[in-house]
């Protein structure tokens, strides 16, 4: 069994956006495989999706895999809202449309491939992968280099 931790960092979290990373620290056994990224404008929420994204786009094979993660909004997005948002046509109960809807159409379909099953883990909680993945996340996000074509900054 695979896992991968994951996260995501932005510098400047407000509105408009700022940099962000990602990161995952993915563990098979005694094999152990660190990736991230930089961008020069995006959000905390989109770098968290992006990082599972990654992890699990990596894995070529059709594996089992514990994913853990300290975004609550993914978890809750993908175990409770995302089969609402699909009937919906990608609208929030309130006829909104779906943050990071791109994200998610994207994540979909790789934890239906994969055997997922996320855990929910504290930030900053003396994990050794969980802390690593947030210090790449953090220097990627310094020292962007991607665009984040799907972000949309608010007015």
């Amino acid at each position: 069994m695979f896992h991968i931790y994951t996260d995501g960092s932005c510098l400047d979290n407000n509105p408009k956006g700022g940099p962000g990373g990602w990161a995952y620290v993915a563990s098979y056994g005694d094999l152990r495989i660190e990736r991230s990224a930089g961008y020069i404008k995006s959000t905390n929420n989109r770098m968290e999706i992006m990082a599972i994204i990654e992890g699990l786009s990596d894995l070529h094979e059709k594996t089992d895999v514990k994913i853990y993660t300290d975004s609550q909004y993914t978890i809750d997005a993908m175990s409770k809202w995302i089969y609402g948002w699909m009937r919906n046509n990608w609208k929030t109960r309130n006829d909104e449309d779906v943050k990071n809807k791109d994200l998610f159409q994207t994540l979909f379909p790789l934890i239906k491939y994969h055997k997922v099953e996320f855990i929910k883990v504290k930030a900053h909680c003396g994990i050794e992968l969980n802390e690593r993945c947030d210090v790449l996340a953090k220097e990627a996000a310094a020292n962007p280099t991607l665009v984040d074509t799907g972000f949309i900054p608010k007015p």
